[in-house]
């Protein structure tokens, strides 16, 4: 699976670009996205996603199913 940022939800802080151990988020005209082939989640780097650890709106980043 792959994490989702909600873009209603999204501040466009930038503090989870920084933390993809995968480089997996971009961002175009202040909107970040996250490519799902290449998040991973962190598994088997972190205990839980970097971007939902930094995300300080909480709810922006979710698991893409």
């Amino acid at each position: 699976m792959a994490m989702k940022i909600i873009q209603a939800e999204c501040t466009s802080c930038g503090d989870c670009k920084p933390v993809c151990p995968t480089s997996s988020i971009t961002s175009k005209a202040g909107m970040y996205k996250i490519n799902v082939d290449t998040c991973t989640e962190c598994e088997g780097e972190f205990d839980s996603p970097q971007c939902l650890d930094a995300c300080p709106a909480g709810e922006a980043c979710i698991v893409f199913v």
